[in-house]
């Protein structure tokens, strides 16, 4: 199965899409409907709300919502990730990665508003990665703050990616004032439409769509399926460390600085949960995008020919049982 991915072959996407589903096939089967948590951004609530009447005649329209938003956003990964030849070889090994990842605890399964949020976040760490030598910065810069903005409508804590951005400026360009100060104007120019609405049509009341902000330590239900899947994410990525480390010397400059915005992205999206946290683990699953990436160059770099094999492999199997454990709950 790692060699059909390996290789940059049209028919893969087809493999890819009826891989993903097996691998999450107890939620078609007992779907979760999603509700939303005083964490989540009033979009998210209002899009709930919406689909709350088609949701209780067919609830298998939440998976189904939450499959076509992961395949997508592992295929964008995948197109990103080939762009900015981040692996030597183009390949669908980004995208298999992401759909192991992503299925490794029955949270990420579900639609939420950290699923919506990482379809944005993907493009923006693309952007990102594509500051260097850019001629257009300011532009590009505006654009990732408004996209920002914007996350933080269905996700309220994502507003705390911001630091990703700079960590990008510090990175990716020399300092320039002007670029910062039209980050800085992109990530608030969401905010001031909603609040031009809010006025224009008398419905101010800013502590509605603005929660206030606190850190604490999130709890979520730890078993052994919970410690097994972390065990899987945990492993491959400080195999990856081990082989970018040991390559670093043969990359780019710009594939450099993109591995280590990555890692940044990575520990940025891991801190983002404790605010204002909650009792649920899917709001961790902004940290699969950078997961995916260092996860796929384990597979591709792997010295010995067996081991991406036997560690897929070991995945799929853990999450083929995890599959049947829930629908035994």
């Amino acid at each position: 199965m790692v060699g059909i991915f390996r290789n940059y072959n049209p028919f893969g996407i087809i493999f890819l899409f009826f891989y993903g589903l097996i691998l999450r096939f107890a939620s078609f089967i007992d779907p979760h409907i999603p509700i939303a948590q005083e964490t989540d951004g009033f979009l998210y609530h209002g899009l709930l709300r919406t689909m709350s009447g088609i949701g209780k005649i067919t609830p298998v329209i939440y998976p189904i919502l939450a499959y076509m938003l992961i395949f997508i956003q592992a295929m964008t990964l995948n197109s990103l990730v080939n762009n900015h030849k981040l692996l030597p070889k183009a390949s669908f090994l980004p995208a298999m990665a992401y759909l192991l990842i992503t299925s490794l605890f029955p949270e990420w399964w579900q639609f939420s508003s950290t699923l919506l949020v990482n379809s944005l976040l993907v493009w923006v760490w693309a952007r990102m990665s594509g500051l260097y030598n850019n001629n257009r910065a300011k532009l590009v810069l505006f654009n990732i703050g408004m996209v920002l903005g914007f996350c933080s409508f269905f996700y309220f804590p994502s507003i705390a990616l911001v630091v990703l951005m700079i960590f990008a400026l510090i990175i990716m360009r020399p300092f320039n004032l002007a670029e910062w100060l039209v980050g800085l104007l992109g990530i608030t120019t969401p905010y001031y439409f909603l609040f031009a609405y809010l006025y224009l049509t008398s419905q101010w009341d800013p502590a509605r769509f603005i929660p206030s902000l606190s850190l604490s330590y999130p709890a979520f239900l730890q078993n052994i399926w919970a410690w097994g899947g972390m065990i899987l994410l945990i492993v491959p990525f400080l195999i990856s460390g081990f082989y970018i480390q040991g390559n670093i010397l043969k990359m780019l400059i710009q594939v450099r600085k993109s591995w280590s915005l990555l890692l940044l992205y990575l520990l940025t999206a891991l801190l983002v949960p404790f605010i204002n946290s909650s009792s649920t683990f899917e709001y961790w699953i902004l940290c699969a995008p950078p997961f995916a990436a260092f996860h796929a160059y384990t597979f591709f770099h792997s010295n010995k020919r067996n081991f991406p094999l036997i560690l897929h492999w070991i995945m799929v199997i853990f999450i083929i049982a995890l599959n049947i454990a829930v629908l035994r709950q």
